[in-house]
């Protein structure tokens, strides 16, 4: 009787250490520090891609003022640059918007 409570016993304490140290190395508190870093690289990837829409912007604004104050024969060509700059804009807006909404996503779960 009394090895029979001793090995129930020792049953017991062995099974609540499996069960803590499987709590304790559960996926689900790894996955706290892998969000927030997926997080942190979304916000580094949005405010890069918002430096190289600023840029963008400025350069057109810049090829813009070149053609109104100028009387060269090249307008052909940075008209093309114009028409480029433009849709990298447009794709890097769409991106970005893309990334803010990720963001959100995730600043959205629990």
């Amino acid at each position: 009787m009394r090895l029979t409570i001793i090995i129930l016993i020792a049953i017991l304490s062995i099974g609540s250490l499996v069960i803590s140290l499987g709590f304790l190395t559960s996926e689900k508190y790894i996955d706290v520090p892998e969000i927030t870093s997926q997080y942190e690289k979304l916000e580094t990837y949005k405010n890069e891609l918002e430096k190289i829409n600023q840029q963008n912007q400025k350069t057109l604004n810049e090829l813009e003022d070149q053609i109104k104050n100028s009387d060269d024969i090249h307008l052909d060509q940075i008209n093309k640059e114009i028409n480029v700059i433009k849709q990298v804009i447009e794709e890097n807006t769409a991106e970005l918007e893309q990334v803010i909404t990720k963001l959100s996503q995730i600043e959205s779960k629990p």
